[in-house]
């Protein structure tokens, strides 16, 4: 059975998708939808409440992240960028040891299931200029700026 709460958090609406045992998915919605929540939404958005008010910078959720190998271990480095920084598609390709799978890379963060939790947003641009994100450029943006506000 799954689990859906909806979070209207300071970038908009979340949608967060659990099962009985772990946090599945967070996902941008336009609108409020119906709860059915359970303890893993509930700790979620405590968790987010805390993040948003700077007094979180990281997470401890359970997950049960569904991709490919590769996905997941692009999503493992994600979760290693700290708190207020940012890396490079680049950067994050030469962390897993594949320094040539940079479109891959990117394909497997845009496909990161559980943003926020696990931070596609903190990959930018070898540029340094802000690329790519499913919730939107702005919403990528200000998740950045409240990192560095409380960093």
């Amino acid at each position: 059975m799954l689990f859906v709460q909806y979070y209207q958090s300071p970038i908009g609406y979340l949608k967060i998708t659990a099962s009985e045992t772990a946090l599945l998915k967070i996902e941008h919605a336009t609108e409020q939808g119906e709860n059915t929540e359970n303890s893993i939404t509930k700790q979620t958005q405590m968790q987010l409440e805390d993040y948003f008010a700077g007094k979180r910078k990281s997470f401890d959720i359970p997950l049960d992240l569904q991709g490919t190998d590769f996905q997941k271990q692009v999503w493992q480095a994600l979760i290693q960028i700290p708190y207020g920084k940012t890396c490079s598609y680049k950067e994050l390709a030469q962390a897993i040891e594949k320094p040539k799978a940079i479109r891959a890379v990117g394909g497997a963060n845009n496909k990161n299931p559980v943003s926020i939790i696990v931070p596609c947003h903190r990959v930018i641009g070898a540029n340094k200029k802000l690329v790519g994100y499913a919730g939107g450029l702005d919403r990528k943006e200000g998740l950045l700026a409240l990192e560095q506000k409380y960093s």
